[in-house]
């Protein structure tokens, strides 16, 4: 299972996509049961975030930052590529297929890596997640500005994203894969930063 990835689509380039497009928006409004409200509360404040209903549209991953990182770095270097991609408060948000929340912690139950794997949020039908704003915000959550008059990054932002009305997005398979590589690499860079033990001392003969 672990060295298995699906056959599916793969784009070689790494979308640069910050903001989302109007496809990319009216695929969101999708997930919304009252879409022309959402699409007219955007228009006024495009740069509110938003809140979403899980389960229909897609599912949401919800990783700590680094090992979120990782395995969007795996889908892209290695695998198919991903759907739409977002950091929130500190989280890494993948959108995968409607199914996806569900099934994904009954395959990694079955994974040998599965203890390498940090605590993954899975937030499939009844759940509801928070979407960073249609376009990209440029300063801090409070809107002041860094220190030497430089913009910090907004805490809720794209890393990929939605620019289609109809998205690729991962399976669990596809994200049990992503997991694997991810918790590979770890465990890799671990053994490689370890310190190693004192050489022992030559005794004369």
């Amino acid at each position: 299972m672990s060295d298995w990835l699906p056959d599916t689509p793969r784009t070689l380039t790494f979308p640069t996509a910050a903001y989302v497009t109007l496809a990319g928006a009216d695929w969101l409004a999708s997930a919304s049961p009252h879409p022309h409200t959402l699409q007219a509360l955007w228009a006024t404040h495009p740069a509110a975030p938003s809140v979403l209903p899980c389960g229909t549209a897609f599912d949401v991953i919800n990783a700590p930052a680094l090992f979120g990182r990782r395995m969007v770095d795996r889908l892209w270097s290695v695998g198919p590529g991903s759907g739409p991609v977002a950091a929130h408060r500190g989280r890494i948000l993948l959108f995968a297929a409607a199914g996806s929340a569900h099934r994904l912690p009954s395959l990694l139950g079955w994974e040998e890596w599965a203890r390498a794997v940090p605590p993954l949020l899975c937030h499939g039908s009844g759940d509801a997640v928070t979407v960073p704003p249609l376009h990209p915000c440029h300063t801090s959550v409070d809107g002041a500005e860094g220190a030497g008059g430089a913009a910090t990054p907004a805490a809720s932002r794209w890393l990929v994203a939605p620019d289609v009305r109809n998205p690729w997005l991962p399976g669990p398979d596809v994200l049990l894969w992503a997991c694997v590589r991810a918790a590979r690499w770890a465990a890799e860079e671990e053994r490689e930063t370890a310190p190693q033990g004192p050489v022992p001392a030559l005794t004369p003969g």
